[in-house]
């Protein structure tokens, strides 16, 4: 009966933990910063989200490019992370939407159909929810940074190279890299006059805005009314560099096609209005019949496991970063919950799935946003352009979002990465290069190759410990790191050879004072070392061993197990426990000597 009433007692604890207020703010964060609200803080996330508006529509008809789908769905897929994210997000600054990587993973396990990218998103967001739910976020710390950045720099060349043919005028381009470069390159001489200089003025003119943002000084308020104006056109121009550019490009189409001259390659027909709530469709109709939901699963194969974790990581990764600069921490769960509560929701309204965008999120910041509010506004915009600006979508040249995608992107491609990663550790290369041309072949055999190297590194450096070895008469082995069962073989030999090779054996000190963890193997291991040592009459004392291994060994009940609190009590045992062996205080004065073997 006791035990029954602790067990309730810690039951209703429990249940107290789960409804509290604190708890409440936790999954609901808009909890904590609504209340600090303020007119100021209005103002600012207004202009924010209005700004990042301007900028995410004209990026969504071109992202939707690269997935392969409709230009409608760029925009589904940009407004229900926007208030989504306002409930459930931790961070200020982050927007969530279509981004390029997304596009292009869409693009592979979705196949260009629209069903199989909705039914995508819904299953990524269930995937990422439990994530959150279950505190999976860890998950992602064992994918290395070189792995990360061999794909994002293999994802945006191939992103970027995609858009060429749009440059050019170009149709009937295969969308697989090797055979879009070769056939790019085969059909350059059918490119059209008007989509190339079209697309190479948008380009310039968007690397000239670009420049103009990054030379603006601060703004002053001492300047004159004027100066101010001005400056103001400038930095809003300069910041809704996209719209402005896409706009004036579908000006310039709309006057050719009035005069009955098709000089452009143009967006095309675009539905119309907002998209339908409803669920997801679980099953898709083929020319030869209807595809089941465990058939749709099947194709999309690898896809469930890459997509919800680069997505996961590619937000996590900006909002990390944007924490960091703005001094404010983020929970990474609960950002798994918003982004998975997103791809669930997004999917009711025909999203595909979506993550963090770094290009957008440094807008909002640097527009001053104060709170995950600002994404109302944005929200907001994206739902206005659908309900009454999709059939202006018709005019909106190819060649124009084609250059608003490659100078999205020219900023993931990292060039520098390989002469950083060559200065300060080259084997780190290995996994760079797989995943970065692991990903032009298969997006998923790149990541899995670039993540098995990363780990068969980091396992070498687990069964080939660092030892630092000394000669004080008797042998003085000191490992740098734990001692665990990929280890235990390379410890023995180095045992072997440097003692009981020796002619007579010698005794060995094995000091264990950088030793955290054990195992096992090990405790087996060190139990043959010390009766094959007393076989040799010679000893192999432990000593500067820490409590928990210390009692881990002791319960292992290990016979002729000798331990010392420190390395010197253990050379002033041996004399007496072996006069072969003399001590040589004056031997032990010298530097120890560093070995990997």
């Amino acid at each position: 009966m006791p035990g029954e009433r602790r067990g309730e007692l810690g039951m209703a604890s429990v249940l107290r933990e789960c409804c509290s207020y604190r708890t409440l703010k936790r999954r609901l964060p808009i909890l904590a910063w609504l209340p600090l609200y303020s007119v100021q803080w209005l103002r600012m996330d207004l202009l924010a989200g209005v700004t990042v508006g301007l900028t995410v529509v004209p990026q969504a008809l071109a992202y939707a490019e690269i997935a392969g789908l409709p230009v409608q769905y760029g925009l589904y897929s940009s407004f229900v992370g926007c208030f989504v994210y306002c409930l459930l997000g931790t961070s200020k600054d982050i927007t969530l939407g279509p981004t390029a990587i997304m596009s292009l993973l869409v693009s592979s396990y979705a196949h260009h159909d629209p069903v199989y990218a909705v039914l995508l998103a819904f299953l990524c967001g269930c995937i990422q929810l439990a994530m959150g739910i279950l505190h999976l976020g860890f998950l992602v710390d064992f994918i290395s940074y070189p792995v990360i950045k061999g794909f994002t720099s293999s994802a945006a060349l191939t992103i970027g190279f995609g858009q060429v043919k749009n440059i050019l005028g170009l149709h009937d381009i295969p969308r697989q890299f090797f055979l879009e470069v070769y056939y790019t390159f085969y059909n350059i001489g059918d490119s059209r006059v008007g989509d190339l200089v079209l697309g190479l003025l948008c380009l310039s003119l968007l690397v000239l805005l670009k420049m103009m943002k990054g030379q603006l000084p601060e703004k002053s308020d001492r300047l004159p009314l004027l100066n101010r104006v001005c400056y103001t056109i400038v930095s809003f121009t300069t910041t809704a560099r996209n719209a402005v550019v896409v706009v004036a490009a579908s000006l310039v189409a709309y006057c050719f096609e009035s005069q009955d001259r098709h000089v452009f390659t143009l967006t095309g027909k675009t539905a119309r209005g907002l998209p339908p709530f409803q669920l997801p469709a679980f099953s898709d109709t083929a020319s030869n019949g209807t595809v089941c939901f465990t058939q749709i699963v099947q194709n999309i194969g690898a896809g469930l496991a890459v997509v919800p974790l680069v997505g996961f990581l590619e937000s996590i990764a900006i909002a990390k970063a944007f924490a960091s600069q703005n001094n404010y921490r983020i929970d990474p769960n609960q950002e798994l919950i918003a982004i998975g509560s997103t791809n669930i929701l997004g999917s009711f309204v025909s999203s595909y799935p979506v993550t963090g965008s770094f290009g957008r999120t440094a807008v909002n910041s640097q527009t001053g946003v104060c709170s995950p509010a600002g994404g109302i506004a944005t929200g907001a915009i994206v739902l206005l352009s659908l309900a009454f600006l999709t059939p202006l979508f018709f005019y909106v040249p190819k060649a124009a979002l084609a250059a608003v995608i490659i100078c999205a992107v020219s900023t993931v491609f990292d060039f520098r990465i390989v002469a950083t990663l060559w200065r300060v550790k080259k084997l780190d290369l290995l996994p760079f290069l797989a995943s970065f041309l692991g990903c032009f072949w298969e997006i998923q055999y790149g990541i899995l190759a670039g993540i098995v190297l990363s780990g068969i590194i980091m396992l070498f450096n687990i069964a080939r410990p660092e030892t630092k070895i000394s000669d004080c008469g008797t042998v003085v082995v000191q490992l740098q790191s734990g001692l665990n069962f990929p280890a235990v073989e390379h410890v023995r030999d180095l045992l072997y050879k440097q003692a009981l090779e020796a002619s007579p054996p010698r005794s060995v000190i094995l000091d264990c004072l950088h030793v955290s963890s054990i195992d096992y193997t090990t405790v087996n291991g060190l139990q043959e070392l010390i009766l094959t040592f007393q076989q040799q009459n010679a000893c192999l004392l432990l000593c500067n061993l820490r409590p928990e291994i210390l009692a881990i060994l002791t319960s292992a009940q290990i016979e002729g197990l000798r331990h010392f609190d420190s390395t010197e009590t253990a050379l002033h045992y041996l004399p007496a426990a072996d006069d072969n062996h003399p001590l040589d205080l004056d031997e032990c004065e010298k530097p120890l000597l560093g070995r990997r073997f």
